[in-house]
């Protein structure tokens, strides 16, 4: 498998983490220096990113990569796709947003983990 479907897979595992609010899964595909910025312009580390997604500010049912593509250059990839996340919303309904996303990822002692990347804007919700 070539470095850029390897990529798309560990992004693939990071969005089911997600959807399973697994923590140790998601840290595991994490870096030690993970950085995120939301949606909202909030930034994250490691463990503020993982607490919000895993322990009910963020309850996800799935995060689907739509047209996804990666450039790889040595140990680092970046991602860039567009993205539709299925939240539940405050009244515990499933909301649907599309959004784009970039992800850095880089590869140590042959693993993928993502460093970083960004989410948004959001767009409106998506018609079910």
């Amino acid at each position: 498998m070539d470095a850029a479907s390897q990529v798309i897979r560990a992004a693939e595992a990071r969005a089911l983490a997600l959807a399973d609010g697994d923590a140790d899964r998601l840290v595991a595909l994490l870096h030690p220096e993970f950085r995120w910025t939301a949606h909202v312009g909030e930034t994250y580390d490691r463990a503020e990113y993982v607490r919000r997604n895993t322990e009910g500010h963020t309850v996800w049912r799935s995060q689907t990569m739509l047209d996804p593509h990666v450039v790889v250059v040595d140990d680092t990839a970046v991602l860039r796709c567009e993205v539709t996340d299925v939240v539940l919303s405050g009244d515990d309904e499933p909301a649907t947003f599309r959004m784009p996303m970039t992800q850095v990822w880089v590869r140590t002692d042959g693993r993928w983990s993502c460093l970083g990347g960004h989410a948004g804007p959001r767009r409106s919700p998506v018609a079910e």
